[in-house]
């Protein structure tokens, strides 16, 4: 549900004080644009909401029109935030449409996409292994939450995965029926904790389908697979998920499009 900031007119005399740092001596667009994600971090705006006008922001901060556009601009290339034509900007969320188109590159060999559905396996509550805790940056002894599922296109199973995520973040995500969660992950972690992921880094390898594997795709043992190593970061830039994918791509590819 969107929800409009609603915005009285500045008049003379009136504008807010500038609140950047006289002593940050980084571009003006840079300080805007962290405080920006400082209102976002903080609440202020949250998912589907409207921002101010650039008008509005530009008097708030004590800059010019430009210098705030040019800040959107750049949250608006990290998916932060969502430019609408005629209706102004809005703080991103996350929707099976994003999921496809941001963070999910498997098509078709015709390039057609298709968001797979998904059939959760086992979801448990351990403590980290060293790798976990690296990846994730948690303390020694932390405990994680781990979900195995399948997922499938065109109504066959064409990727094993594993997800792995700090348990003190999401609270009572291990005690969701299994068939309770969600295809697509990161709405959850939005609309449930406040969780907003707006990047990715992933890593591509190719590895042999373990007898398991083999077994959960309908392959031999050994086949080869497409691996996807992923951490999903925040708008803080802090590592919330790790997801390890192995994809087989007989009739899939991956596709990165760079603009």
């Amino acid at each position: 549900m969107v929800r409009s900031a609603s915005e009285p007119p500045v008049k003379r005399g009136d504008e807010p004080q500038a609140v950047l740092s006289d002593v940050d001596f980084r571009p003006l667009y840079q300080q805007v644009k962290d405080a920006v994600i400082g209102k976002l971090i903080g609440g202020d705006w949250r998912p589907g909401d409207k921002l101010p006008s650039e008008f509005r922001l530009a008097a708030e901060y004590g800059v010019s029109q430009g210098t705030v556009r040019k800040a959107l601009d750049e949250l608006t290339a990290q998916n932060v935030l969502i430019r609408r034509q005629g209706r102004g900007t809005f703080v991103a969320t996350h929707t099976p449409h994003r999921a496809l188109f941001h963070f999910f590159h498997l098509v078709g060999q015709d390039g057609s996409r298709q968001l797979p559905s998904s059939r959760v396996l086992s979801v448990e509550t351990r403590r980290a292994t060293r790798e976990e805790e690296a990846r994730l940056e948690l303390r020694a002894g932390s405990r994680v939450i781990r979900i195995d599922r399948v997922r499938d296109m065109a109504g066959r199973p064409a990727i094993v995965e594993f997800i792995v995520v700090a348990a003190k973040s999401f609270p009572g995500l291990a005690r969701m029926p299994k068939d309770d969660l969600p295809n697509t992950l990161y709405e959850l972690y939005e609309e449930r904790y406040g969780m907003t992921i707006v990047r990715a880094v992933e890593k591509l390898r190719a590895v042999a389908a373990t007898a398991r594997e083999a077994e959960l795709l309908g392959l031999a043992a050994g086949a080869p697979l497409l691996e996807i190593d992923r951490l999903a970061l925040s708008i803080e830039d802090k590592p919330v998920e790790w997801r390890v994918s192995r994809c087989e791509t007989r009739q899939h590819t991956y596709l990165s499009i760079v603009d």
